[in-house]
């Protein structure tokens, strides 16, 4: 029986896509089954696409793309969903293209450091088909266990241990895009990033699906550092905490991961699936996590206690096992999701700031906690001044939902404001598409768009995503098309 005889539907469109990914079993279309797809990580905007395909491999892929190009269909592609900014929700009726069906570990070659992966592989998977080799994927977001790396690729997700490591774009050293006319390129060919000319690889990591969708992906892999060791610090005060932290970086440790959560995020670790014993009055705890050659860690230890003690740490000690460190990390690794057990919502926010800056920040989004009624709890990747304040209401309530956007959008406008940022590592998205007028001019935001249009010229591709809404901003390419054409 053809494609288009099990299918029950007029729309040619869908009956055309269908046959690209070779049958009913390969697209969704029903609105019972659209549902799944209405949003990503960021729940407060939802929106139906019109289909979801699941292509097999990049032929398919760039067969997708070029149909809904021809035929003007607005799309776009999903990994798992993890996303915390919108940017995977289809705002224009979208055809997504999921990616879970490419989830090939295609191959690794541990002499040059390097694997190569298909875009839906699970992130923490590849580590652990490596780890008895020795050898693991530096780039660890807290969805580690279920993102996938063509999503980490899309957002530029960072993680815990990206103050040493660094974050995805770190870690790229190859890319095989479909382009939005369908055509496929490949940048960074053999594995090697820094070839002459400009930076692509830079510049479709992070672009968040807006100029290519990524199809395969060559990342580096590390050695296993020799020693690790976890230390734990509880402090009765935010600002101390907060100079432990600036005084470990100034000491001249750069640990692999210095993390912070507060007391209502700790409310929140010990009342869900992994609690560890945190003290119930505590305003502070911090993770510290050095690695390297094993000579020298328990002197980085030592150090790290004794900053902790100067700023009256209440209590700090190292994990006395390997099943102890592994306890603190999913404690610490499931802070987000933890906020489910103490607010039926919660919005995640993602702002940088210099590290001097923290105890003001903190002051400050305090007040912002106040004003709006709203409770925030806050985790930070403090060793690089990256921020999550969790806004926490409910949905259920008429008007909670825009006084905590009200509420992320002000922590985010502080962050800006002592001249950090409004997103680390969790991207812009439609969350915050209109605080990009935080820290940039019309005129740079204006320049980026040119960029986009030079890739994604019909603006078929994830359109509505990352920019805001054009304003000034349309007249200024007007005018900067002008000045080029004369």
């Amino acid at each position: 029986m053809r494609t288009k005889d099990r299918i029950k539907s007029q729309d040619k469109h869908i009956l055309n896509l269908a046959e690209i990914v070779g049958g009913s079993r390969s697209i969704l279309y029903q609105k019972e089954d659209l549902v799944a797809y209405d949003c990503d990580g960021f729940t407060i905007h939802k929106h139906l696409p019109k289909a979801v395909v699941f292509p097999k491999n990049t032929q398919e892929v760039a067969e997708i793309v070029k149909y809904c190009s021809e035929n003007n269909l607005p799309f776009l592609a999903r990994g798992a969903g993890t996303g915390l900014s919108g940017g995977a929700i289809p705002l224009n009726g979208e055809i997504i293209i999921s990616m879970v069906r490419m989830k090939k570990l295609i191959s690794v070659d541990l002499e040059n450091r390097r694997a190569v992966v298909e875009p839906g592989f699970v992130n923490l998977k590849l580590t652990n088909s490596i780890s008895d080799k020795g050898y693991y994927y530096a780039p660890d977001p807290s969805s580690q266990y279920c993102c996938t790396i063509g999503g980490n690729v899309a957002e530029n997700a960072g993680g815990a241990h990206c103050l040493k490591y660094g974050v995805t774009t770190n870690h790229i050293l190859g890319l095989e895009v479909v382009m939005p006319n369908g055509e496929i390129v490949e940048i960074g060919k053999d594995g090697i990033p820094d070839a002459p000319g400009y930076d692509l690889l830079g510049l479709i990591t992070g672009s968040e699906g807006t100029l290519g969708i990524v199809t395969k992906i060559t990342v580096r892999v590390l050695k296993n550092p020799e020693g690790k060791q976890t230390v734990l610090a509880y402090f009765d005060r935010v600002e101390d905490g907060s100079q432990a932290v600036s005084d470990i970086i100034s000491a001249g440790i750069v640990p692999a991961a210095l993390e912070m959560m507060d007391k209502t995020a700790i409310e929140g670790v010990e009342a869900a699936a992994f609690p560890v014993g945190h003290p119930k009055d505590i305003e502070a705890v911090l993770l510290i996590e050095v690695d390297g050659i094993a000579a020298g860690i328990e002197e980085q230890i030592d150090q790290i206690l004794e900053v902790c003690r100067k700023r009256n740490v209440r209590e700090v000690r190292a994990a006395g096992s390997e099943e102890e460190r592994a306890r603190w990390w999913a404690n610490r690794k499931t802070g987000f999701g933890a906020m489910g057990a103490i607010s039926p919502d919660y919005l995640v926010q993602d702002g940088v700031i210099p590290r001097s800056k923290l105890p003001e920040v903190l002051s400050r989004i305090n007040q912002i906690s106040s004003e709006s009624g709203l409770r925030i709890a806050n985790i930070f990747h403090a060793g690089d001044g990256n921020l999550h304040p969790l806004v926490l209401f409910d949905a259920r309530i008429p008007g909670e939902s825009e006084k905590a956007l009200e509420a992320g959008s002000q922590c985010l406008k502080v962050c800006a404001d002592v001249g950090g940022t409004i997103t680390g590592e969790h991207g812009v998205g439609i969350e915050k598409r209109e605080e990009m007028r935080f820290v940039f001019t019309e005129e740079e935001i204006a320049a980026q768009t040119e960029i986009r249009e030079v890739f994604n010229p019909h603006n078929l591709l994830n359109a509505g995503k990352l920019f805001p809404s054009p304003g000034r901003c349309a007249e200024i390419k007007k005018e900067m098309k002008a000045q080029a054409i004369s």
